[in-house]
């Protein structure tokens, strides 16, 4: 007998689910490291820009492919066009690939959590700590079970009695501890410099480039072309106004993205003297500079603590909907229960992240081109499977379904305000920007331009 599809219990729930979703490590090591590269606030008025057109126009019709057939992303597209079911497998080995790895970095999140709490704050900083932490063969692996683990348990409790109670509280308490210590970093001596920096854009630093990363980011931050929210909008009531919603959790990502900068660039331009280079990129930034920025501060072991218990909020309400992602496409095409599907899930994600932990400690030598294990995981996803979909799923709406056919599915409720403008960006706008993207992804990756 099939299990009744679940859902969630109302607006509430659905946004700040979908928000957990989309508030991530991304937000919180990738977006101040671009920002800083790419001119502080010229970075952040062209994403607030892009985020308000091309990343609302993208959520809407994500979420609304789910709320419409009531399907995860494999069945969602063949239920709607039979030609296009093509497009729902791909999006589903998205998560598929991303859950093992960002369970690995979640893992290491959770140490970072326990070193600081435990009164190895000090220590954390040495510039030797994170690599012969990663360089270990079994320590990385016993926390990335532990965050694996903490994940399934969550996803195991059901969309109701889990995800949706777990982000009810986690997500404000994120945004909280955000504000905290945001707030904190303004007061450091020689903070000013970097809240300048992030905040008054410099037009002579507006490029090509800029726009680019920026939109790479949107993708990474907001959870689209991954199969989430078309999930998680076949768990949307249809009392729930769509277009509304699609606008407050915007408001959550790009506000947590916001304060991320705000919480980093001031502190490390302080500790840095105002290079803004010193913002290294992903592990680096997170593991090796912000604990000498820790260590440097008055109280700085109490507020380590809290940004990494920050940190890993965020990186489990991703991780969460990540797995559910995973869990519910299993579900629609083999009939399972839930509690054997988060099983065969957990076990696959297990296989697949010890082989992504190994490769920093003794398997660093196994690379393709130059790149490690779980940068190989990265790049085939993000950079290239992500791209793809969304192409393919703005081709799907635009010209096969027609945007009609989603208008009238985000009108229910309530007058859909900005039709228009999803419909231009859906069928121009989008997939001349995706394909910029992906090559210039692709020559990124090549050493041809540095995105």
């Amino acid at each position: 007998m099939t299990e009744k599809r679940s859902s969630f219990t109302g607006k509430i729930g659905f946004v700040l689910a979908a928000a957990g979703s989309a508030v991530g490590l991304g937000n919180i090591w990738r977006f101040p490291y671009l920002a800083a590269k790419y001119g502080g606030g010229i970075f952040l008025l062209v994403y607030l820009i892009l985020a308000v057109t091309f990343g609302f126009a993208l959520m809407c019709a994500e979420i609304a492919i789910g709320r419409k057939t009531g399907q995860s992303a494999i069945n969602a597209f063949k239920s709607l066009d039979k030609r296009f079911g093509f497009v729902g497998v791909i999006a589903a080995i998205i998560p598929a690939i991303i859950l093992p790895y960002y369970s690995v970095i979640g893992g290491w999140v959770t140490k970072y959590f326990y070193a600081f709490v435990s009164g190895d704050a000090a220590a954390s900083a040495s510039d030797s700590y994170f690599t012969g932490f990663i360089a270990k063969p079994f320590e990385p692996i016993g926390w990335f079970l532990i965050f694996m683990g903490l994940t399934a348990l969550i996803v195991l409790f059901g969309v109701e009695k889990g995800i949706e109670k777990v982000s009810k509280v986690m997500m404000p308490v994120l945004v909280v501890l955000t504000l905290f210590i945001a707030g904190y970093s303004m007061t450091i001596d020689g903070a000013l410099e970097g809240v300048k920096y992030y905040l008054l854009p410099d037009f002579s630093r507006f490029s090509a480039t800029t726009v680019l990363a920026a939109m790479g980011q949107l993708f990474y931050s907001m959870s689209l072309a991954m199969g989430i929210m078309i999930t998680y909008g076949s768990y949307m009531k249809k009392d729930v106004v769509l277009e509304k919603s699609v606008r407050q959790i915007e408001i959550f990502d790009t506000g947590i993205a916001f304060l991320a900068g705000m919480m980093i660039i001031p502190a490390v331009f302080a500790f840095s003297g105002g290079d803004e280079t010193a913002l290294g990129k992903g592990p680096s930034l997170m593991f090796i500079t912000l604990p000498k920025v820790f260590n440097s501060m008055p109280a700085g072991a109490v507020i380590g603590a809290i940004f990494f218990l920050l940190v890993l909020f965020a990186a489990l309400t991703s991780s969460i909907s990540l797995m559910e992602t995973v869990v519910s496409i299993v579900r629609d095409k083999l009939g399972w229960n839930r509690r054997v599907t988060c099983i065969v899930v957990f076990a696959f994600c297990v296989i697949l992240g010890i082989p992504s932990s190994l490769g920093f400690g003794i398997w660093d030598f196994v690379s393709v081109a130059g790149l490690s294990i779980l940068d190989m995981f990265d790049f085939v996803s993000n950079s290239v499977l992500m791209p793809i979909v969304a192409l393919l799923t703005c081709i799907f709406v635009g010209y096969i379904i027609k945007p009609q056919a989603l208008i009238e599915e985000i009108e229910i409720g309530a007058p859909f305000k900005a039709k228009t403008l999803f419909t231009v960006v859906i069928k121009y706008v989008a997939p001349v920007c995706i394909v910029l993207i992906l090559i210039s992804s692709i020559l990124d990756v090549l050493g041809i331009m540095k995105i």
